[in-house]
């Protein structure tokens, strides 16, 4: 019997878990390749970025690694522990990649672009074509405003701060060229135009 080892493969989560503590190499190497999967089905289905989800799954490796002394098996179990850092750094790294809104100069070319191209009017349904056509109607203030408050998600003091002007004039911007594509793109017909 002296010659007798437990198969490493066959360890508990939580003896994995604590040789990757230690820095055992062999078993750090079964402890991903037990996780590997589930963690990178987390990172994909969040992520939805192979790329980005590779990325967060060598980070939660790597942040397991760290604080696998801290894991404490009374919250849950090494697979949730690990799923759940999982799917936090996959969050984080969706809204890390979120894009930095249009530099304020460039709004007008913006603009022009999506209400002034005869392709664009061509190849656009009719709602869409209503749309450009309502958005270009507005004083250039309030399209900016509107273009800054609904496409990029701006609030109404970072469009302030953008373009320089008092927090309350940014406001009665956006709700001005709301309330004008709404008089604008409502439909009498239907019955819900409200005077």
């Amino acid at each position: 019997m002296s010659g007798f080892r437990f198969p490493v493969s066959r360890l508990p989560d939580e003896a994995l878990l604590s040789g990757l503590a230690t820095g055992d190499p062999e078993l750090a190497v079964i402890f991903v390749r037990r996780f590997q999967h589930r963690v990178f089905g987390v990172a994909m289905a969040v992520t939805r970025d192979q790329q980005l989800a590779e990325d967060v799954a060598q980070l939660t490796f790597e942040r397991a690694w760290r604080h696998a002394q801290i894991y404490d098996s009374r919250r849950g179990s090494v697979a949730t522990w690990l799923t759940t850092i999982a799917h936090n750094l996959a969050v984080d790294a969706v809204r890390a990649r979120r894009t930095e809104p249009m530099a304020s100069e460039d709004l007008d070319a913006l603009l022009d672009a999506v209400t002034a191209t005869p392709e664009q009017w061509a190849l656009a349904d009719e709602a869409s074509s209503q749309l450009r056509a309502a958005v270009a109607r507005l004083p250039r203030e309030q399209a900016r405003a509107l273009v800054m408050a609904g496409i990029y998600g701006l609030t109404a003091h970072q469009i302030a701060e953008r373009e320089g002007i008092p927090l309350g004039t940014a406001k009665t911007r956006v709700r001005a060229a709301m309330a004008k594509l709404r008089t604008t793109l409502v439909s009498p017909q239907r019955g819900d135009h409200v005077q």
